[in-house]
């Protein structure tokens, strides 16, 4: 029985070992991940701001460009509330 008894305990020791590679191959599969997800957040965001920065600059080819919206506003005639009821 020694020999069963030395093979068992070389059989647990491969599992512990494969058992811990699994755990750091996913831990660092985990980190990854997430760094992954944390420059995707700083990129989207650094993109989205200069966008939006450059959304609200003025245009140097607007010749109309006053500083005013070039939206013309129309104003209404008359009455401008709804009516009431009752």
């Amino acid at each position: 029985m020694p020999l069963f008894n030395s093979q068992q305990q070389h059989d647990r020791g491969i599992r512990w070992l494969g058992t811990g590679a699994t755990v750091v191959i996913e831990l660092l599969v985990l980190l990854a991940l997430a760094f992954a997800v944390v420059r995707y957040a700083e990129w989207s965001s650094h993109a989205a701001q200069a966008e939006f920065m450059n959304a609200t600059k003025p245009s140097a080819s607007d010749p109309n460009h006053s500083g005013e919206s070039s939206i013309a506003i129309q104003h209404l005639k008359g009455r401008t509330g709804c009516p009431r009821k009752g």
